[in-house]
């Protein structure tokens, strides 16, 4: 275990000190981008934004020990061909995830995106065997006796955003090193403490790699969002990055745009978008879809929406990610992995299933393994649960509730160390400890199957941080001004590790790029910063 005493963090600051580091934090901030849109009473965004607020973002990085921090970076080639493999494993994926056999029989909205994948697939279109996977793996420690372990919190393989923002949160940490020192206040504040992050070019080479594999140069990238959206600016750092280093331009359209504006060629499949400039309209066929939008119910407010998905899917242009990769990131399938053999099943490239020149990576499955807690179904009626359960029935725990599944009731007697997530994204979707017997005495016996029980990660205690919120100002002036306020509170930080993985023909081809922190007080169980719960950070290597 690190030697770092993590209660010792934050180092002690006069207030004047704090003053001098917001000022350095907030300016650099609304100078280099690292920006939201404000926040309005209507919940809409002007067509062309006037005035930007700065992200919420910490003061001083985050303590991470620098072991596990290498060990995520180089896991993720590992987790980037595991889930490459998953979202090739069409009957997998109908068992775990599909509306007659798996999770979508008890939650409506995976199970309207797998019935759509399953007709186009008899329908015989499959115009695009590639997949584009922009992914982030991420993980909290856990102080587990007496050493720190690195656990992974769930892996996005949709919007997986805040890629662009949080290299400039690692970059405004570095300018106020070089600038203030930090007033000296830690002599773990140093630069060589202080990582690289370049994750902007390593989403945007994914992104082009694809782009390059559709093979018409002069076809665009479209990047579909959510309407409304406050977060555009972290999709915008990646659009410039796309067009000033790979000369790809980039078209923004929400799934109601692409309602009228896209067409599918009968013929080719080629997906073209037609956009309404002037009295001239013109035309683009796209090469890639990057999906900033369409992963929770809430972006599909009439069944026209999925209609459109759908659309997207059968065209010829590669998807990212693509319906089925959308699935491998569910909950279910998580949960799935951990099962006795199947990850080593995926892992392995025993007689070439992968392909010839696919890699065994049977060696790296006990790593894996070592970066997940315990989890479960709900109703799960596994052996070893019900051994589990046993156990507990046999010191006093665990007792009655008929015919409720193995899985159910080893969730209520353990409540108090668990949290419940079911098939979403986007953060503010699951239950956690105390709440827990109270939602599983109301929820529906039909619904189980859509939830999964997994240990929380026991993080360090003690550890603070000091956290910096902008809002508008409550002055009652409409003049664009905002309120600062820095706050010290005890915090936990999430480290997300960014990666890419095109594949479906041949080899997998793929990298890890980069990275994230997100930091909030312990008193938020969620760890969304689009969500509210969070704010941006980076890290100090210990």
């Amino acid at each position: 275990m690190t030697s770092f005493n993590f209660s010792t963090w934050p180092p002690q600051l006069t207030p004047e000190q704090l003053e001098a580091l917001t000022l350095a934090a907030t300016t650099y901030a609304l100078s280099h981008g690292l920006l939201y849109l404000p926040p309005s009473p209507s919940n809409t965004q002007p067509p062309i934004p006037t005035t930007a607020i700065h992200a919420p973002l910490s003061l001083i990085p985050a303590p991470f020990p620098r072991a596990q921090f290498h060990a995520a970076r180089e896991l993720q080639s590992v987790y980037n061909v595991l889930y490459a493999r998953v979202a090739m494993d069409t009957k997998f994926l109908d068992t775990v995830m599909g509306a007659e056999d798996g999770v979508g029989k008890a939650d409506e909205f995976t199970g309207t995106l797998w019935r759509g994948w399953k007709g186009i697939r008899e329908h015989g279109v499959l115009a695009q065997p590639l997949h584009l996977g922009l992914f982030r793996s991420d993980y909290l420690l856990h102080a587990a006796e007496d050493r720190l372990a690195l656990k992974q919190v769930e892996f996005n393989t949709i919007s997986s955003s805040f890629g662009p923002l949080s290299e400039r949160a690692a970059a405004m940490h570095r300018n106020i090193l070089a600038s203030t020192s930090y007033f000296s206040a830690s002599p773990h504040l140093t630069a060589d403490n202080f990582p690289e992050n370049n994750t902007t070019s390593g989403l945007a080479e994914g992104l082009s790699k694809a782009h390059e594999a559709y093979g018409v140069r002069d076809a665009r990238i479209l990047f579909v969002v959510q309407p409304n959206e406050r977060n555009v600016f972290d999709q915008r750092w990646l659009e410039y990055e796309l067009l000033e280093k790979h000369q790809i331009h980039v078209v923004r359209q929400t799934l109601a745009d692409l309602a009228v504006s896209a067409s599918l060629d009968p013929s080719t499949h080629a997906l073209t978008i037609t956009l309404p400039f002037q009295t001239n309209p013109s035309l683009y066929e796209i090469s890639t879809i990057y999906f900033r939008a369409s992963y929770t119910p809430s972006d599909f407010p009439s069944p026209s929406y999925y209609d459109t998905r759908f659309l997207l899917e059968r065209s010829r242009a590669i998807k990212c990610p693509s319906l089925p990769l959308q699935l491998a990131g569910g909950k279910k399938v998580q949960e799935a992995l951990t099962r006795p053999g199947v990850l080593e099943r995926f892992l392995s490239n025993e007689g070439a299933k992968w392909g010839t020149r696919a890699p065994d990576l049977t060696a790296h499955a006990a790593s894996i393994r070592a970066t997940w807690m315990g989890m479960w179904a709900l109703d799960s009626e596994d052996a070893e649960i019900a051994a589990a359960l046993d156990r507990l029935q046999a010191s006093g725990q665990g007792q009655g509730h008929g015919k409720v599944p193995p899985g159910t009731r080893l969730a209520r007697c353990k409540a108090p160390s668990l949290v419940l997530k079911p098939q979403r994204e986007g953060g503010g979707n699951n239950v956690y400890r105390e709440t827990i017997p109270a939602f599983l005495d109301a929820l529906p016996a039909e619904e189980r199957e859509a939830w999964i029980a997994m240990e929380m990660i026991e993080t360090p205690r003690g550890v603070s941080g000091y956290l910096v919120r902008a809002s508008p100002s409550n002055s009652g002036t409409d003049n664009g001004s905002t309120e600062k306020k820095v706050v010290r509170a005890e915090v936990i930080s999430e480290l997300g590790i960014f990666g890419y993985a095109l594949f479906g023909e041949g080899e997998v081809v793929e990298r890890e790029v980069g990275w994230l922190v997100r930091t909030k007080g312990t008193e938020s169980n969620e760890g969304g910063v689009a969500a509210g719960f969070s704010v941006l950070d980076s890290v100090v290597l210990v």
